[in-house]
């Protein structure tokens, strides 16, 4: 972690983003200082320099059930776990990062047998707070199968604040916090199982990849501006 810092700084790289940092030289994974606009602090990213052409600010990833994620607003409002290992960055973070301009979304997701896929997204952001974090989410391609769509313009519910179009709690139900609708198609802050289970929907599911009674064992969840690829090959 603090080699990667090392390195943007001795690089002289600084960025609103992990694409900013990657066009400004840095191209090792890693932990990374951003200072997006309008936000009154910087604050620290993952970035995946590597995946699909680099420059995705990650801001979630499960990878070993080491962090709990049933948590309240609170926690998921400013972010939790270890952002070299697993981390929720915090939804003031993300609504951000993603109203600085139009970002995509790329979700990679490993399941218990080491099987790969992958979900994109062409649009991606949050709303503030005050919106309550509504999703927003574009238009999917990949393997994995579109597992979110169906919560597209839902704000955000923890266990401790009821957003969802059901009527219980959603996040209560199947242990999580995600933008619930009535109730989901993905629960990627789900309770860590790992593989198989017999309880209904509440593991870290993606249902068009292995359905609601399979945990997934790797999920990252990042950003990247619209049109970074292109814009890299074409002065690279």
């Amino acid at each position: 972690m603090k080699l990667a810092n090392f390195t943007a700084d001795k690089q002289g790289a600084s960025g609103r983003d992990c694409a900013d940092l990657y066009k400004n030289g840095v191209k090792l994974n890693g932990v990374y200082t951003i200072t997006p606009d309008n936000s009154p602090n910087a604050f620290n990213v993952y970035c995946d320099m590597t995946t699909d052409g680099g420059g995705w600010t990650l801001f979630q990833k499960r990878m070993d059930g080491s962090v709990d994620f049933y948590r309240g607003w609170q926690s998921y409002k400013h972010g939790f776990g270890n952002l070299n290992g697993e981390h929720w960055l915090g939804n003031e973070q993300i609504n951000t990062i993603t109203n600085q301009k139009r970002y995509e979304l790329r979700v990679d997701i490993e399941d218990a047998n080491g099987v790969w896929r992958y979900a994109h997204y062409d649009n991606f952001a949050i709303t503030s707070e005050k919106a309550k974090y509504q999703l927003t989410v574009g238009v999917y391609s990949g393997n994995a199968g579109d597992s979110l769509s169906n919560h597209k313009g839902q704000p955000f519910t923890t266990k401790d604040r009821d957003n969802d179009a059901d009527g219980r709690n959603c996040a209560q139900t199947f242990k999580g916090a995600w933008w619930y609708k009535s109730c989901h198609a993905s629960n990627l802050n789900g309770l860590y199982h790992l593989g198989d289970h017999g309880s209904f929907a509440d593991g870290v599911n993606w249902y068009t990849f292995k359905g609601q009674h399979h945990s997934l064992k790797t999920t990252e969840m990042k950003v990247r501006p619209i049109g970074f690829k292109s814009s890299s090959v074409s002065s690279g």
